[in-house]
């Protein structure tokens, strides 16, 4: 689960402390899984994502101890997009050469910063609802067919009627129980939000 107490402030403060090493496993959490999420969905295997999350987290930590993060010049996302980034490609440029070896076409596409902030937006809110959705299962008696209705349409992107015919449920019930989970997870989702937000330093 996500710590909704810390704000990435607290966090990165934490990381110069003796005992930084808890608030480095609450920032590494907080981020890791978003780009693990961002890496495939820009073309990565399972395998080479968790690769490029593992070397970007350590780099955020390793530079920010060095003193090379600077909140004047940007946004904590951006420069752990900016590293991402990086890896992404090195990743893609290397199957380039085995293609190139192999006699096939080695063209690489390098997404755009624009590209990239998208992806990392969208993967940044799956994580946020996810974890609010685990919150809500872990405090509360929700029937869990109502809870599969809502992940099957928000994380697996099914349709209505392919929901309701999975789960036996009338096209809706299914709008409702949609609704129903949304206006549950509102108060944690904004509170996850914050957090992220607040990563401006």
């Amino acid at each position: 689960m996500l710590d909704v107490t810390h704000t990435t402030t607290a966090l990165l403060q934490g990381l110069n402390a003796d005992d930084g090493d808890a608030a480095w496993e609450v920032l590494d959490r907080r981020y890791r899984t978003i780009v693990v999420a961002m890496s495939r969905r820009l073309g990565l295997s399972d395998q080479d994502a968790q690769d490029v999350a593992q070397e970007t987290m350590l780099r955020v930590l390793n530079e920010y101890r060095k003193g090379k993060y600077d909140r004047e010049r940007g946004r904590m996302r951006s420069w752990i997009l900016a590293i991402a980034r990086t890896k992404i490609v090195d990743v893609h440029r290397k199957r380039g050469v085995r293609k190139e070896a192999r006699g096939e076409s080695a063209l690489v596409t390098v997404p755009t910063d624009g590209e990239l902030n998208d992806v990392w937006m969208s993967e940044r809110r799956h994580v946020i609802l996810r974890e609010a959705l685990a919150d809500l299962q872990a405090s509360s008696k929700t029937a869990d067919r109502t809870v599969r209705a809502f992940e099957m349409l928000v994380f697996h992107r099914k349709s209505v009627a392919e929901v309701g015919q999975e789960l036996n449920m009338s096209e809706n019930d299914v709008y409702l129980a949609k609704s129903r989970i949304a206006k549950r997870l509102q108060e944690t989702v904004q509170q996850l939000e914050s957090l992220y937000e607040e990563d401006a330093l």
